[in-house]
């Protein structure tokens, strides 16, 4: 049984959210218009992208300002094999109905990268969308940017949208990037909660709770919002490290490194199973209990997983806490986001 103090706690941080979220103005998040308004003078039409008052700015590059038709191009390319030597496409690893990634691959799924500046696990790549799409498509595609340009659609679309003659590889980056901007995930219950239509039951409440308060901590890195800190820390999820599993150290050489790997985001972390870097666990019930149980020491451990002798007692959850922090987790799954037609393969 919860103490007085506990439940007083509890009721205290919750009254405190509602009133914080409830204090700001509500906003709207748009869809991509499934017809956009037609240009007199074959104009490109801007597009602006709205996003919830809980998350932080979103920064677009002045050189690859959004428009309807750059998006609808990114789109293209993003389903289209032609990125690849080998048949493969964006969407080959990173399907919709799994939150645009899969189960296979264990890739970090497409969802609000537009507010990161470090991308794949360990942040090999750092700085803009157009960077990290420049890299999908010289290093990891390898694309065969003279095969597009034998695309006549594509030479006319990238006329439209770039205005280029010659389609080079920094042009394909922006398009991608384009549409990597829309691929937005804003919608779930838990968002819905946050703008007071929707009400969570006593389950997902007392989740809610234990995820953004000291009992189960996990807010310090997957923040309110966007549900990751965008930042790499060292979790515990082993006491030895070599090869890929030395993490963010592969790319700094700092020995203060070892171990730590980018805080994915937790928006639809239900379809985006199995999990950590290496897919180690499959259900969000053992990952679960690896936070409440099954932390390792190392020298690099974050501070947070060894706060309050965590390391040496757990977290200390019951079955029925374990139980309602995934119930938690689960209003994060946001079905407007993953069924959406307009993000869907044109």
């Amino acid at each position: 049984m919860r103490s007085p103090l506990i439940k007083l706690i509890s009721v205290s941080f919750i009254f405190l959210v509602i009133v914080f979220l409830g204090c700001k103005k509500n906003k709207e998040e748009d869809l991509i218009p499934s017809n956009p308004p037609t240009n007199q003078n074959n104009e490109l039409t801007p597009y602006t992208v709205t996003y919830p008052y809980y998350f932080p700015p979103l920064t677009i590059p002045e050189s690859n300002p959004l428009t309807m038709e750059g998006i609808q191009l990114g789109r293209s390319l993003y389903y289209d094999p032609i990125l690849s030597n080998n048949g493969q496409s964006c969407s080959s690893c990173h399907n919709s109905n799994s939150a645009f990634t899969t189960y296979d691959s264990n890739a970090l799924a497409h969802i609000n990268l537009g507010w990161s500046t470090y991308y794949l696990w360990n942040g090999s790549i750092s700085g803009t969308l157009e960077d990290i799409m420049r890299f999908e498509v010289e290093d990891f595609f390898q694309t065969d940017v003279a095969k597009v340009n034998k695309s006549i659609l594509y030479r006319n679309l990238f006329k439209k949208v770039y205005n280029v003659d010659t389609i080079k590889s920094q042009d394909i980056a922006n398009a991608l990037a384009q549409f990597f901007r829309v691929l937005n995930s804003t919608n779930s219950y838990c968002d819905q909660f946050f703008k007071h239509t929707y009400n969570f039951n006593s389950s997902q409440m007392n989740g809610f709770v234990i995820f953004n308060s000291e009992k189960g901590d996990c807010f310090h890195c997957h923040s309110l919002g966007l549900f990751t800190d965008n930042k790499f820390h060292n979790i515990g999820i082993d006491s030895i490290f070599n090869g890929v599993n030395l993490g963010r150290y592969n790319v700094t050489s700092n020995p203060n490194d070892i171990g730590l790997f980018k805080t994915p985001t937790l928006r639809n972390i239900e379809l985006t199973a199995p999990y950590m870097h290496d897919g180690r666990f499959k259900t969000l019930e053992e990952v679960v209990e690896f936070y409440n149980s099954g932390v390792k020491y190392s020298s690099t451990l974050d501070p947070i997983m060894t706060k309050n002798d965590k390391l040496t007692n757990g977290l200390n959850l019951t079955t029925q806490e374990k139980q309602d922090l995934v119930a938690f987790l689960k209003t994060l799954t946001d079905s407007s986001f993953i069924h959406n037609p307009l993000l869907q393969k044109p």
